[in-house]
């Protein structure tokens, strides 16, 4: 029997060891179970904002000059020229040169016949221009247009600038010999009658002294080479000037 209660009293020691190391486990586990969770990380929608930069207003560039406004076709676009070539260009640097304040727009469009120019005109009265030249008509002449039709839209536009305020010089044009000497001169009559009109210097033929020179004009005989765009220049120079001061 003493046998017995040894075997059974052995048995007893290692039952409440492994409660002990049960529970000892258990503790353990219990523990690591209760680990404190990680504190919340912000998200797009809780991380505070960051304040915008704010842009830098791009400089402001005005000219407060007045501005003079040539209103044409090829000849005033300075067709077949290098850069800075055509007369308003040279126009801007003679006005530079006599320290009169004015600043040259070149509104000249290749192509443009007075229909052209008369759609065009709300764009140039955005620039609130002071003076215009006005120089259309030559395509007009060129593609046979109705001399009625002509004359019409010209004087629609002389009198949209000058309601904006605008001086309005008049720029006559003429037309290659091969059109006829009747329709000729009734096209050239145009000019003088809208300069009479609606009281407008008149430039009677803008290419005075150049049309018709082979050494100042282009191969195709219609538009000024670079040195007849310099004429042309003088001979506007000489118009406006008296204006001007």
């Amino acid at each position: 029997m003493r046998a017995g209660v040894n075997g059974f009293g052995k048995r007893a020691n290692l039952n409440q060891g492994s409660i002990i190391a049960s529970l000892l486990a258990a503790l353990l586990l219990a523990a690591c179970g209760t680990t404190p969770s990680p504190a919340p990380q912000p998200t797009a929608a809780t991380a505070p904002a960051t304040a915008p930069v704010p842009a830098k207003p791009a400089p402001v560039t005005t000219d407060a000059r007045p501005a003079i406004l040539c209103f044409g076709d090829s000849i005033t676009a300075g067709f077949g020229l290098d850069t800075g070539q055509s007369f308003p260009d040279l126009l801007q640097h003679d006005l530079d040169h006599r320290h009169l304040a004015f600043r040259v727009l070149n509104f000249g469009v290749s192509g443009d016949t007075t229909q052209d120019g008369l759609a065009r005109v709300p764009m140039a009265l955005a620039e609130r221009p002071a003076l215009v030249l006005l120089e259309l008509g030559g395509n007009d002449g060129l593609r046979g247009l109705p001399l009625t039709v002509t004359q019409a839209n010209l004087a629609q536009m002389i009198e949209s600038f000058q309601s904006s305020g605008a001086s309005v010089v008049l720029a006559g044009m003429s037309l290659p010999p091969n059109y006829g000497a009747a329709f000729i001169r009734k096209f050239e009559a145009i000019y003088p009658a809208l300069a009479a009109k609606y009281k407008a210097p008149l430039i009677p033929f803008l290419l005075e002294g150049v049309g018709g020179h082979d050494d100042l004009m282009q191969r195709d005989g219609i538009h000024p080479n670079a040195i007849g765009a310099q004429k042309v220049e003088a001979l506007v120079m000489k118009t406006l000037a008296p204006t001007l001061k």
